[in-house]
């Protein structure tokens, strides 16, 4: 049974051609999107996802589209995840991209949007039962500055290290800067614990602004466990306790092995049931 996603307020099976050769996502990555997990009929943490999405609009110098809101996504997302019979936990995607029209420079500055939801099988956030082993991605860096934090379609260093992860048989890969600081992994955002204490790298370094990111630093610091966005060397990695890592939909997957460190996974059960209880709580209120 083909799905269906919401082009522009209008429902077509996923398998629809949805964009012509001069569309500018396609054309040069002129797109941001969100990712954002369904659970217990919610989207979860949908306005921290709307600020990003918005604000990221705002660098980009998209217009905001007359609809846009965050009860019109919540509407959106709950719809669509009905139309397609989805009754479990769903990842949904949130795609905003500039209408067609000039070349490198636009026609104008107008947007469309495209949604689409595809359903999870684990049902709330569940710790990964076997830790992901990892490795450094050098072959590019990731440049430092206001895009870089962004959720944008212009994607290919992420690509990149996804290939990179296959060919090294890894489960994840570590992004660098141009300063050679550990920022985050292909999809995910990066924490060290040591000594009980927590350690991220900073937005400024140039990792994306991940919704779990801070969600897991507010449920850190409400738990009395210390958080320092700090610039990451790559010693740390070798020096840590642990490390984990965070994204919308997973929320956190701990690591087992860097190189020839092994890590437990203490502070990341930890902080994973607190994740659950928070979700529970917003899904009540």
């Amino acid at each position: 049974m083909a799905r269906v996603i919401n082009n522009n307020g209008i429902y077509i099976e996923d398998h629809q051609p949805v964009v012509t050769a001069r569309n500018r996502s396609f054309r040069y990555g002129d797109a941001l999107f969100e990712s954002v997990r369904i659970s217990n009929s919610r989207p979860q943490f949908l306005k921290e996802h709307m600020h990003r999405l918005f604000a990221g609009m705002k660098v980009l110098k998209m217009e905001m589209h007359y609809e846009f809101s965050e009860t019109f996504f919540e509407h959106a997302l709950l719809d669509l995840v009905q139309k397609n019979g989805i009754t479990s936990d769903a990842r949904a995607r949130i795609t905003v991209y500039r209408n067609e029209g000039g070349l490198y420079t636009p026609d104008d500055n107008t947007v469309s949007y495209l949604i689409e939801v595809n359903p999870l099988e684990e049902k709330g956030y569940l710790l990964n039962p076997k830790g992901y082993t990892i490795d450094l991605f050098n072959d590019f860096k990731k440049q430092q500055n206001t895009l870089s934090s962004i959720k944008s379609a212009n994607s290919i260093i992420y690509v990149m290290a996804g290939i990179f992860k296959n060919q090294k048989q890894l489960d994840d890969c570590i992004l660098l800067n141009d300063q050679s600081h550990i920022i985050e992994s292909i999809n995910s955002n990066i924490f060290a614990v040591k000594n009980g204490v927590l350690y991220t790298p900073p937005i400024i370094d140039g990792c994306v602004d991940g919704v779990m990111r801070k969600k897991i630093i507010e449920i850190a610091q409400a738990n009395r466990i210390a958080v320092y966005e700090i610039s990451v060397m790559q010693n740390v990695l070798l020096g840590a306790d642990e490390l984990f890592l965070t994204n919308a939909i997973h929320g956190i997957r701990w690591v087992v092995a860097y190189k020839q460190k092994r890590y437990f996974n203490n502070t990341s059960k930890r902080l994973i049931e607190k994740l659950n209880e928070l979700v529970a709580h917003n899904n009540n209120t």
